[in-house]
């Protein structure tokens, strides 16, 4: 299983935010979102090949129950399902993050969906080839219809602008079994300051609609770097 990194940090998003976490970062993804801010498991996939014995070694480094399997996409990684078993196994409380185009009958205690929408498609004049397959690839009704019923789930919808929000509205008409608690609207950002400015509109939009605004709280706490 080719992995980017394993760390512990702090969960910054979602319904877990706060909780003290072991990260387990996949490498490689079948989508390219432009504003990616882990290109280093998707646009140019990094890391190296372990076996599970030794991801479950690098996570018991750490005294620390939630871990979260994240990337790239965990889901392309057959070895996931072995993996969640045996960390459950040990107790731990398992997150896969993952933007719901690909299913795999893995253990989890939480499945956190990321749908991309059709703004998050990378430009087509450099990178003509990744814009055709991730407008392919970024919407799977089956999967995702799949993934809400044998999970409990957040999804967590990256909001760059207001034609985002409107394409969200037609989402969750698709898909009408969605709890809007766990509906979470993330500002799009990969600074502190990025995500307070879109904050300001989209967090009284979560108040107004019933939906969780989730601002990303490791830029806050740490700043942009890796490993966090």
């Amino acid at each position: 299983m080719k992995i980017a990194e394993i760390y512990k940090s702090i969960q910054g998003e979602g319904l877990l935010t706060g909780a003290p976490s072991v990260f387990v970062r996949t490498s490689g993804c079948n989508l390219r979102c432009w504003f990616c801010d882990t290109p280093y498991a998707s646009w140019a996939p990094e890391g190296q090949d372990y076996a599970l014995d030794e991801i479950i070694a690098a996570v018991e480094e750490w005294d620390c129950q939630s871990v979260v399997i994240t990337g790239g996409e965990p889901m392309l990684h057959a070895e996931l399902i072995p993996l969640c078993q045996r960390l459950r196994a040990a107790g731990r409380h398992v997150t896969i993050e993952t933007a719901g185009t690909l299913h795999l009958p893995v253990e989890c205690d939480l499945l956190s969906i990321s749908p991309k929408f059709a703004s998050s498609a990378p430009d087509g004049e450099a990178h003509s080839h990744w814009r055709r397959r991730h407008l392919r690839e970024r919407h799977k009704p089956a999967v995702l219809r799949r993934l809400l019923a044998d999970y409990q789930y957040q999804l967590k919808f990256v909001i760059d602008s207001e034609q985002d929000i409107a394409e969200m509205r037609a989402f969750l008409v698709e898909f009408p079994q969605i709890d809007p608690r766990r509906v979470l609207l993330m500002p799009q950002g990969r600074t502190a300051n990025e995500v307070a400015q879109r904050g300001e509109w989209i967090e009284p939009l979560c108040a107004a609609e019933g939906w969780t605004y989730c601002p990303r709280r490791q830029l806050e706490w740490f700043g942009p770097v890796r490993r966090t």
